[in-house]
């Protein structure tokens, strides 16, 4: 069995994913106050408000607080000379190998949150999907993209 991938992300991704998701978070608010809205004007069951606010709740409490750490620990990676080794996941741990051969391009991308935080994800596209590494400081992402396209330079002259 082969082992696991030792590569972790910043542990600032898991701030990152918070305000990110803070962020969704506002738009799920509309529902509510949207919800509370019309019943100034239908006579619609208050009940269902009751239900909007404790799933908004909810969802703060969880994928705003509980997640991003749980996701921090889970996500590894490691790139070796003939593959990309990805562990990803909570409720379903995925792995994925992305051989250097098949690899059409990598790049790095930044958002504003990130670019906030000094740090960026590494794309890496083959020409099934596109495979992300999320949330590294930008020297090291930029370090890693231009690892990978040479290594993946390398294995296609092969």
């Amino acid at each position: 069995m082969r082992e696991e991938p030792t590569q972790r992300l910043s542990k600032q991704s898991i701030t990152i994913w918070r305000i990110q998701r803070s962020l969704e978070g506002i738009i799920l608010v509309l529902l509510p106050i949207i919800y509370g809205v019309v019943l100034q004007y239908l006579d619609w069951p208050v009940w269902i408000l009751t239900i909007l606010i404790a799933v908004l709740v909810l969802y703060c409490i969880a994928f705003i607080f509980i997640w991003p750490p749980i996701q921090w620990r889970r996500f590894r990676y490691q790139v070796l000379d003939q593959e990309i080794d990805i562990v990803q996941g909570v409720l379903i741990v995925r792995r994925t190998l992305i051989p250097m051969t098949r690899i059409q391009h990598v790049e790095t991308e930044q958002g504003p949150i990130l670019r906030r935080y000094k740090m960026a994800s590494v794309e890496i596209q083959t020409a099934a999907t596109t495979h992300r590494i999320p949330v590294l400081p930008i020297e090291e992402a930029d370090q890693l993209r231009d690892q990978i396209a040479r290594l993946a330079a390398v294995a296609i002259d092969e």
